[in-house]
């Protein structure tokens, strides 16, 4: 099993920057697709980007594109989101997620990850 844990979120106003982090523990990322997703109030959890565990991508759900950024470190077993040129409509809790066995076609299917940190909160103001 892998255990992960989210950092970085809070609060920034819009245009603003924030750098998410994804410590895992138990196995080493690498082995892993990583992946994150976020849920608005009211909403539900939806794609942001994903690392597919043999090196592909990343993949971005388009209204990221060109925003956010996102990065594995192995040698430090973390992953990062990096975003940028943040919006109001970015707001909401960032969840980590990873899976050793999905396959790249369910790389953006919730159902497809069997670990999740508890999220962290991100909140842009306007």
């Amino acid at each position: 099993q892998v255990q992960l844990e989210e950092s970085g979120g809070g609060l920034v106003q819009a245009g603003g920057s924030l750098r998410l982090s994804c410590a895992a523990s138990g196995r080493t990322v690498s082995g892993y697709t990583m992946a994150w997703f976020r849920q608005a109030p009211g909403k539900e959890r939806e794609f942001v980007a994903a690392i597919f565990r043999r090196n592909g991508g990343p993949y971005y759900t388009d209204s990221v594109k060109g925003r956010f950024t996102f990065s594995r470190d192995n040698a430090k077993n973390m992953v990062h989101l990096q975003m940028n040129s943040l919006k109001p409509e970015d707001t909401g809790v960032y969840y980590c997620a990873a899976d050793s066995t999905l396959i790249l076609s369910s790389i953006t299917d919730i159902r497809a990850y069997d670990y999740w940190g508890q999220g962290t909160q991100v909140t842009v103001s306007s």
